[in-house]
């Protein structure tokens, strides 16, 4: 059965930079949870992680998801204007580093062969993306 999936997608990092992780998590179109995973990333900045947070998710789903299933479209749900923005081709992206992380993004992207959305949302109906990552920096930071 084809569906589209919908990913909430967050990073963050305790000082900027500082510890960063990433969190994310996938739900089918009924709304059925299909992963999620809370990562430590190292020392990073807001931005790094948020990129972070789509490179991880993209990475799980061609690795482990797209091979028995073939979702018509990916609609990521960020609370980040900037990276949605970003990744939607409205801004420009300035820093080298930043460039690299959206290149590789797009490369994924083209290997899964689905088409992807980028949405913003406010950070409260962000919870549970959220509450993955600041699990993984408070066992980082122990």
């Amino acid at each position: 059965m084809t569906q589209a999936l919908k990913i909430f997608c967050d990073g963050g990092a305790r000082g900027n930079p500082g510890p960063a992780a990433i969190g994310f998590v996938i739900y089918n179109q009924q709304g059925e949870l299909i992963h999620r995973q809370g990562i430590a990333i190292g020392k990073a900045t807001n931005n790094v992680a948020e990129y972070q947070g789509v490179i991880h998710s993209l990475k799980w789903l061609k690795q482990n998801y797209l091979n028995k299933y073939k979702p018509t479209m990916i609609n990521f749900n960020l609370d980040s204007k900037l990276v949605v923005n970003q990744l939607s081709g409205l801004f420009k992206i300035k820093k080298p580093h930043l460039q690299k992380l959206v290149l590789l993004i797009k490369q994924l992207e083209r290997e899964l062969v689905v088409p992807v959305t980028y949405c913003y949302i406010p950070r409260e109906k962000n919870y549970l993306a959220d509450q993955l990552l600041n699990q993984a920096l408070d066992q980082l930071m122990s």
